[in-house]
């Protein structure tokens, strides 16, 4: 794995390298728990959220790490657990979805936050609201709804207007998360930094210090919980800006190498 250097503003600590901070899983695999995001993270954004594309050895290599850290490998992120699990056939990994409000864990017990019929109704208003905002992809989480505009960004001022709107419909148990060119309805007792902390309290995660990798303001809670349990934080970013981060890698195809070496794959750079 290279060490690159990474840019620091005037009186700025410069931030260590991502990949050093990774190297430590393989020199002391039984002392760390690694928790990933998956869009921008491990798979590069894509214009849709159905655009994302897995390449073919990842699984295999996530799956090979996971076995290093004697399974202490667990993925963290707003898609619904369905639609994640798909993505990385055949393994099925330790998951928290919808940012929380759903999680599988290590046993495979699966818990999470069911919508009720208000909320359908909020998904279906919002649907046919939308379809007045030409490239405005509604997807439906079950107990979440996200607004995507990465293909229409001229409707951003429409949808600041309206998912406030929303969620005072949606009510005190839910929040509005914004994220990279996407607003999210979702349950506020749900973030990734309580299902990190979840994953921790059961074993192979307990008693290990967490790495937590993501790439967007919807991992910051990941990031703040794993500094403050004496782990990592890394970010998906050119520079370390305007983030709880403690370091940088540059680009989801830069970890996926990382990853690739870290799992024993020779033929990675």
């Amino acid at each position: 794995m290279s060490h690159q250097q990474h840019p620091t503003t005037a009186g700025q600590v410069p931030a260590l390298p991502g990949d050093r901070v990774l190297s430590k899983l393989a020199s002391e695999p039984d002392e760390w728990a690694l928790f990933l995001d998956i869009d921008g993270t491990l798979l590069d954004l894509a214009e849709t959220p159905d655009g994302i594309v897995v390449p073919p050895d990842l699984p295999e290599h996530l799956h090979r790490l996971s076995m290093k850290l004697g399974g202490a490998l667990a993925l963290v992120t707003g898609r619904a657990l369905p639609y994640a699990d798909q993505l990385f056939r055949p393994y099925a990994f330790p998951i928290a979805g919808l940012h929380g409000a759903e999680r599988r864990d290590p046993s495979g017990a699966i818990s999470r936050i069911e919508p009720d019929a208000s909320f359908e109704d909020l998904k279906a208003a919002l649907a046919r609201e939308a379809e007045q905002w030409p490239g405005v992809l509604v997807e439906d989480k079950g107990a979440a709804v996200a607004a995507h505009y990465r293909l229409a960004p001229d409707r951003q001022q429409a949808l600041e207007a309206a998912m406030p709107r929303y969620l005072e419909m949606a009510g005190p148990d839910f929040t509005l998360q914004r994220g990279k060119m996407v607003m999210e309805i979702r349950p506020a007792r749900a973030s990734k930094g309580h299902a990190l902390q979840a994953f921790l309290e059961q074993a192979p995660f307990e008693g290990r210090k967490p790495i937590a990798i993501g790439d967007d303001v919807t991992d910051e809670a990941m990031f703040r919980i794993a500094n403050e349990l004496g782990g990592h934080s890394i970010r998906i970013a050119e520079v370390l800006d305007g983030t709880e981060a403690k370091s940088i890698i540059r680009s989801a195809s830069v970890l996926r190498g990382i990853v690739a070496t870290l799992a024993g794959d020779k033929t990675a750079t």
